[in-house]
């Protein structure tokens, strides 16, 4: 988002604040980090690169602002001060890009302050000083409850949780503690998640023929144009890898309705995940305009080589073409 021109005198000017700041914000008493363990369990996974990402992407896909890290794009405000524009209604008379850490801050204080008014917690867990410093745990808890207030429809994965280390610094010393932090609610649908990540041979049988079938379908409707998803005598668990960049996805689409849709509109050869956002958000939008509901499903679902999401879309052109 930085422009190359945009540079300070001082080059270390920058660095000079943060240093500043980390060093004010570790007098203060107490830091908060997410233990390594606890980045890696696939719920959290699932919550911040699917949903809030996704939800992200989506809500400001008319303004062309494509976010690719939770953690890397929000901490200068131009993403809150959007997102608060288009739920909240509310246009802050603010700079578009601030380009330096002091500018940064003073928007950002400006969008949580509005953002703070309408999310009504009692105890938030976020402030202006760890979404700058890109602080990932606040910036979850801030997204949720943006979600949760905002589009309560949208399904956030149930009772997310992470471990966390607390250091708190005292005049006798460093006091390290363990906690658990909740970061969605648990819906009571545990036992079905769990059922969900089990590995049943049945239900990967059931999921194998369903993505065998799903493969038919697209290479016999491609067939005509000399173009094959994947070979038979490959691991079919490629398919979902194979629509992420939305190219087959669109070629697929024109085949079976019968119209071509130009180049110009979408990216035949997508270098980056910005072309291959677009590609896929043209399709679904194809989809709807053609009356197929593809429900839950959102652009970066596809993008993330999301295997539901993806056998969703195809599924919804074989109930109409395939029968």
């Amino acid at each position: 988002m930085d422009g190359g021109g945009a540079m300070e005198a001082d080059p270390f000017h920058n660095a000079k604040e943060d240093e500043h700041m980390d060093a004010q914000t570790f007098k203060a008493g107490k830091m908060k980090m997410i233990q390594p363990d606890s980045l890696k369990d696939p719920k959290l996974d699932k919550l911040k690169e699917q949903v809030l990402l996704g939800w992200i992407n989506e809500s400001l896909k008319a303004e062309h602002i494509v976010v690719q890290s939770v953690e890397e794009d929000l901490y200068d405000g131009l993403v809150l001060h959007h997102l608060l524009a288009r739920f909240a209604g509310v246009h802050l008379t603010l700079e578009e890009m601030a380009l330096t850490a002091s500018a940064q801050i003073r928007k950002l204080e400006a969008v949580l302050e509005e953002l703070d008014k309408r999310l009504e917690q009692q105890d938030t867990k976020w402030e202006v000083s760890l979404i700058h410093k890109k602080d990932l745990l606040a910036t979850l808890h801030l997204l949720v409850a943006m979600v949760t207030r905002f589009q309560p429809e949208v399904e956030l994965p149930s009772n997310v949780k992470v471990q966390v280390v607390v250091l708190e610094v005292s005049r006798t010393g460093i006091q390290s503690d363990v906690q658990t932090e909740v970061l969605t609610e648990d819906r009571g649908d545990n036992a079905q998640e769990v059922s969900d990540t089990t590995d049943d041979p049945m239900e990967q049988l059931m999921e194998m023929e369903v993505k065998q079938t799903m493969l038919n379908f697209v290479n016999k409707t491609m067939a005509g144009v000399g173009l094959q998803v994947s070979d038979l005598d490959q691991q079919v668990w490629d398919l979902d890898q194979q629509f992420s960049d939305g190219v087959i996805l669109l070629l697929l689409i024109g085949q079976l309705e019968g119209f071509f849709i130009p180049l110009s509109d979408f990216r035949l050869t997508p270098d980056s995940h910005e072309h291959r956002l677009h590609n896929v958000s043209l399709a679904l939008s194809l989809l709807a305009d053609l009356g197929l509901q593809v429900s839950a499903v959102q652009a970066q679902d596809v993008v993330s080589q999301d295997v539901a999401g993806t056998l969703k879309v195809l599924y919804a052109l074989f109930r109409k073409h395939g029968g």
